[in-house]
């Protein structure tokens, strides 16, 4: 459905996407998504992707997900709305020599007819969409009614959730925008893919880093929506936050000599056309 300017919710989360996208594109998220690469592998096989399926990458990022399913020998389309983060990706893909096409496209408004691909997937990606309906709806729209959607989402309780709280105490969220968090959760996978088989595994995936302080420092600069927060604050805050930071990835961190943070998330994989009461 078109939205108009008489829609304030609506031009509420048009002037959020905004927003997003505007922090997205701050920094340089690639150098971050690349040591997430094995989440994209775990999830191609957590699918069973075989080779020859039409596969469609959400909100792509530097395409970690892309390169998985590629590598399995899918013909996949990779999107995002972040221009940048598609040429990584697309200089990825050609250094290993695999075929992918690239366009960017909005999550909640994907430019492709129902049905069209054997799986549609996301790392750490939709999850960020202002309207997780909308978002969830054309996930759902353009997958074929036998196939399936394959997400992996930070969960509210592990370190990137934590990250994420430490931030808002800081830099409030928009009023009334769901936490991307949700998606993390089974409740809210199942009021956004309503009569979807959904499988769920809790997986985690360890951020290493000399310290907390160096990967504070790569995130500040690198990880676009904690660059942009810090670019918010005064100094005062800045320390303050900086400080939050590095001592829960101290707490959280498996040994002292390096920082070694498991991270929890869910792996979903999820069947739009199948009944809730299938066996």
């Amino acid at each position: 459905m078109q939205t108009t300017v008489s829609d304030p919710r609506a031009a509420d989360l048009a002037a959020i996407k905004a927003k997003q996208q505007s922090a997205w594109a701050a920094g340089d998220y690639a150098v971050i998504g690349t040591t997430l690469q094995i989440v994209g592998e775990s999830l191609g096989e957590a699918l069973d992707l075989r080779a020859g399926q039409h596969v469609l990458d959400v909100a792509a990022g530097n395409g970690n997900a892309t390169l998985a399913a590629a590598r399995r020998g899918c013909e996949v389309l990779s999107t995002d709305y972040v221009g940048a983060l598609l040429e990584r990706a697309r200089a990825r893909a050609n250094a290993e020599g695999l075929e992918v096409r690239f366009e960017e496209a909005d999550a909640e408004n994907l430019p492709y007819p129902d049905g069209s691909f054997d799986a549609v997937l996301s790392t750490f990606g939709v999850m960020f969409t202002p309207n997780q309906e909308q978002a969830a709806s054309e996930l759902a729209r353009v997958c074929k009614p036998e196939g399936k959607i394959g997400l992996s989402n930070w969960t509210p309780a592990g370190f990137i959730g934590e990250m994420f709280k430490v931030m808002a105490r800081y830099v409030a969220p928009p009023p009334g925008l769901k936490s991307p968090l949700l998606w993390g959760t089974e409740g809210r996978l199942r009021e956004l893919f309503p009569g979807a088989s959904l499988q769920l595994r809790r997986q985690h995936f360890v951020f290493r880093y000399r310290s907390p302080e160096h990967w504070l420092d790569s995130f500040r600069t690198y990880y676009g929506p904690m660059h942009k927060a810090f670019a918010a604050l005064d100094p005062g805050k800045q320390s303050s936050l900086a400080e939050e930071l590095a001592a829960l990835a101290r707490r959280l961190s498996r040994t002292t000599d390096a920082m070694v943070v498991p991270s929890e998330y869910v792996e979903a994989i999820i069947e739009p056309g199948a009944a809730k009461t299938r066996h």
